[in-house]
């Protein structure tokens, strides 16, 4: 029979969680304040890390500490990571979550999108990677750094391109990482989720046909077959890290998706291509639709929804409101527009 060992503990260590004040973040941010950690979460909004820290805390637990940062902005991101570790006295854990989805075809997102996905999500990861790897050096535990990466970054979904693209840039990071820190007592962990119900589709942004972009993508994030419970994820995840796994890929769809790619990249492409051609087309060029111009999930409200949308993203609609997704009907260009 297997052995199974026991996780080492990891009570008492100081983590930063970015992206933590909803979503993944948060719910991985719980999973470390149980373990016995003293947690930072980090993101843009001051008033959502507040709203975040006041449900994390608990009597008699470890204390929750918040820090406002655009992990876009190297600059502020060493002076965060910096300010987190003096007061804490070092860093042992940090998890790269930060990023945005934006959901639509290539054509009707525009080059706005691809540059703003690699910012959000490539540059915050490699920010928060460079600020925190001398720290994580001179922990005492051997520091572990994760870096939340996803199945798409593994292989391209048709309108998720600019997702993917910074996704599949996060991976060799991670990788590259977890090759070059290994002789300095660090771990890297690349986590590879696929989709989980945390009500992200209210906060990702839609281009094209955006009410029909919703409709799909809300629906599959909150499908009981296809996607994950989120609070089971995060604790996979948070696992992993106490475990130092190199990766991490969540979802039984995911990982049969990932080895298919690798074994057979011809036949998952014309796959891709196919699933294509089922999704809304590109719609640029019809009235009131504008390339580099997106809705985000919050101002969707007025999309047809069916009932098979209803049925199939309830468990997602429900998740929103319990790990501070908080919708917002805002109509947006993508030029010049920030994501944490």
């Amino acid at each position: 029979m297997p052995q199974f060992t026991a996780a080492p503990p990891i009570a008492g260590l100081s983590a930063l969680v970015t992206g933590g004040s909803r979503g993944l973040g948060l719910l991985m941010a719980r999973q470390l304040g149980a373990r016995g950690c003293r947690v930072t979460i980090m993101a843009r909004d001051d008033g959502e890390l507040a709203e975040a820290a006041r449900s994390l805390r608990r009597p008699g637990g470890p204390p929750v500490g918040t820090a406002v940062c655009d992990v876009r902005d190297r600059a502020a991101v060493e002076a965060a990571v910096e300010d987190i570790a003096a007061r804490e006295g070092g860093l042992d854990i940090v998890i790269g979550n930060a990023g945005v989805i934006q959901v639509g075809p290539s054509a009707s997102m525009g080059h706005e999108a691809f540059h703003d996905a690699m910012a959000s999500i490539f540059d915050g990861a490699l920010n928060t990677s460079l600020a925190a790897l001398p720290h994580l050096r001179r922990s005492p535990a051997g520091g572990r750094l994760a870096l939340i990466g996803s199945v798409g970054g593994l292989l391209a979904v048709p309108h998720l391109l600019p997702y993917s693209c910074a996704k599949s840039a996060v991976a060799a990071l991670a990788e590259g990482l977890h090759a070059e820190e290994s002789a300095y007592g660090v771990s890297v962990t690349a986590v590879h989720p696929g989709l989980m119900r945390t009500g992200s589709h209210l906060h990702a942004q839609f281009g094209g046909d955006a009410a029909r972009e919703f409709a799909w993508f809300s629906a599959l994030a909150g499908a009981p077959v296809l996607s994950m419970n989120a609070e089971r994820a995060a604790e996979r995840i948070v696992s992993g890290v106490q475990r130092r796994r190199p990766r991490v890929v969540l979802t039984p769809a995911a990982r049969v998706a990932a080895k298919a790619h690798g074994v057979a990249p011809v036949t998952t492409t014309r796959l891709s291509s196919a699933l294509a051609r089922v999704l809304p087309r590109d719609a640029v060029g019809e009235p009131g639709v504008t390339e580099g111009v997106a809705v985000r999930g919050g101002g969707t409200s007025a999309a047809p929804v069916s009932w098979l949308r209803k049925a199939l993203g309830a468990l997602n609609d429900r998740a929103a409101g319990r790990f501070n997704q908080r919708g917002r009907a805002a109509l947006s260009g993508l030029r010049g527009r920030k994501h944490g």
